[in-house]
């Protein structure tokens, strides 16, 4: 068995697809599966079981001889939300609760951490574990993944092997349910369709322009690649950054995704909303050689080119991966 937590939400779900792609069939699918709007992300997927993320903790410790892996992707990703307890129940606590079984039953571990983590980028980019304690995330959230990359780190008792990946601009399908947190893309296209224009953050620092700020964008489908790739090497314990490694503007953005559907771009500029202007990140991109290091060969795509892919073949169809 197989086991991915967060499998109805977005990179979870795409995660499950990619292994039953792969011809992993038995998998073990951890969500709060309460959500109607979240039932298409997982119901076309060949799995096992449903569990309850409540009930998780308890199922692994009468299944565990039963289980070969762990992704634990679950979290409130929210970036908005101010409620710091939230993320220490849902995040912080509930993530260390995973490790500590991962170590009592010997089993593998890959977790999602956060770009986020890096905050205004101050101390770089770079997935050095020896400069967590310099990091200064924007929001609790952010807050919530360096807390528990900085105690993964102070353990003594491990996973025999385990990865923590910080996930830069996440863009791809199945990302339907996310509201307010879901890709400039995906929001891109149904503005696009709704009005024949796209909105985009007005820069409230000189040292750039309009919808020249520059973000780290990579297609999920790079990001399960990674996954795979962890799972079937087993090596190289460590966090490791996971982005395209190159930054790219919001303006490349939606120019691409005007392009693939055949409209002329047209691009109005507003002000980022009070409530996140402080904490908005103007620069992000990932240092990739860590991964590289560890022998991670596979080209990422180009944002052309997933752009291409995600309009094209599933938002335009409106389909899941």
């Amino acid at each position: 068995m197989i086991v991915v937590t967060g499998a109805a939400g977005f990179i979870g779900s795409c995660l499950a697809g990619r292994l039953n792609a792969e011809d992993y069939r038995d998998l073990v699918l951890v969500d709060d599966f309460s959500k109607a709007g979240k039932q298409k992300n997982y119901s076309g997927k060949t799995f096992s079981q449903l569990v309850d993320r409540e009930q998780f903790h308890s199922w692994l410790r009468d299944n565990h001889k039963l289980v070969q892996f762990v992704f634990h992707l679950g979290a409130r990703t929210d970036t908005t939300e101010s409620d710091a307890a939230i993320f220490d129940h849902l995040n912080l606590n509930y993530s260390k609760e995973v490790w500590k079984n991962c170590v009592e039953f010997g089993l593998p571990l890959v977790y999602a951490s956060s770009a986020a983590t890096y905050g205004e980028g101050e101390a770089g980019y770079d997935d050095r574990e020896d400069k967590l304690n310099l990091l200064k995330p924007l929001n609790p959230y952010g807050k919530s993944k360096n807390d528990f990359d900085k105690w993964a780190i102070a353990q003594d008792k491990k996973p025999y092997f385990w990865a923590g990946l910080k996930f830069f601009n996440v863009y791809g399908p199945n990302e339907y349910h996310k509201g307010r947190m879901a890709s400039v893309i995906f929001h891109a296209f149904n503005q696009i369709n709704e009005t024949g224009k796209v909105k985009l953050f007005r820069s409230h620092r000189k040292e750039y322009e309009d919808g020249k700020q520059l973000r780290d964008f990579v297609y999920v489908k790079d990001v399960t690649g990674v996954c795979m790739f962890l799972m079937e090497h087993r090596k190289n314990s460590g966090i490791y950054n996971l982005g395209s490694g190159k930054a790219r503007s919001f303006v490349d953005l939606v120019t691409a995704t005007f392009s693939n559907m055949d409209k002329k771009t047209q691009i109005e500029f507003i002000d980022i909303p009070a409530d996140i202007r402080e904490k908005y990140q103007y620069f992000t991109e990932a240092n990739m050689e860590k991964l590289k290091s560890a022998g991670y060969r596979t080209p990422f795509h180009t944002l052309e080119d997933g752009i291409t892919d995600y309009v094209n073949n599933y938002l335009v169809p409106k389909k899941y991966a």
